[in-house]
């Protein structure tokens, strides 16, 4: 969801740095993707997800950010609300994800929701099922550091790194303001509303209210650690510590 802003537009997660429309994005993604599908013999010998790393957060907060620093340091790939919602929202993209997973390990995927989720009738939209059927392949084929769509809650506990990212109405307004170049109020009337869609959102689609804080492996105020290098190395030495027995071999 994007928003004007003063005339600018304004994607959850936005910060300084450029980033490619939803299209561009995954046009990227699954080009390296289509790369990393020629070692096939060696990913069939590992689990069927990668060790991942999903942040939560109050928009704006700057996990986006945050995930793009540990991404260069580790080579994982970055996949943002508008690359998961341009991927679920267009059943060619979706489906492509899928398959590969699917070949590799059929009959896995749908057994995986079962197992998380149940028969509950919120995973029934088209919408719903090809979210979750696409973060759970995305998660598969290459290592992802996922931002938002509540995709802690989608892949198996166990292979991944839940992290979410606190801050204060008053840290969020003005971090917005200072991007834009917009006045404070215009900032906190914006994100009253995007506060409100992203509740409807998980209320609709995990049929939740709130994030508890028992869902995550780590959770961070950013209010007290400001700068995002200091986050990301603070989520990636506790990623790499989760995950030490795996990544061990790596070059993490």
């Amino acid at each position: 969801m994007a928003v004007k802003i003063g005339g600018i537009r304004y994607v959850p997660g936005m910060y300084d740095q450029k980033r490619p429309a939803g299209a561009q994005l995954a046009n990227m993604y699954f080009r390296n993707l289509d790369k990393k599908l020629v070692e096939k013999e060696k990913m069939k010998k590992r689990p069927e997800v990668f060790p991942t790393i999903c942040f939560s957060r109050k928009i704006g907060v700057g996990a986006l950010e945050v995930a793009d620093l540990i991404a260069g340091k580790t080579g994982y790939s970055v996949a943002d609300r508008e690359l998961m919602e341009y991927v679920a929202k267009r059943a060619n993209l979706s489906e492509k994800a899928v398959a590969c997973f699917d070949e590799r390990y059929p009959g896995k995927r749908e057994e995986i929701i079962r197992y998380l989720f149940g028969e509950k009738s919120f995973i029934k939209s088209d919408y719903s099922r090809n979210l979750f059927s696409s973060v759970i392949s995305m998660a598969s084929l290459t290592p992802t550091i996922f931002v938002g769509r509540g995709t802690h809650l989608i892949l198996p506990r166990n292979r991944t790194f839940a992290v979410r990212l606190i801050c204060s109405d008053t840290y969020r307004i003005n971090r917005l303001a200072k991007i834009l170049a917009i006045k404070e109020e215009e900032a906190k009337d914006k994100l009253k509303k995007i506060d409100k869609e992203q509740r409807a959102f998980f209320k609709k689609t995990f049929g939740k209210k709130d994030a508890s804080p028992y869902e995550f492996d780590m959770v961070l105020n950013c209010d007290h650690i400001r700068t995002p290098q200091d986050v990301a190395d603070i989520v990636l030495e506790a990623f790499k510590r989760k995950f030490a027995e795996e990544l061990g071999t790596t070059s993490l």
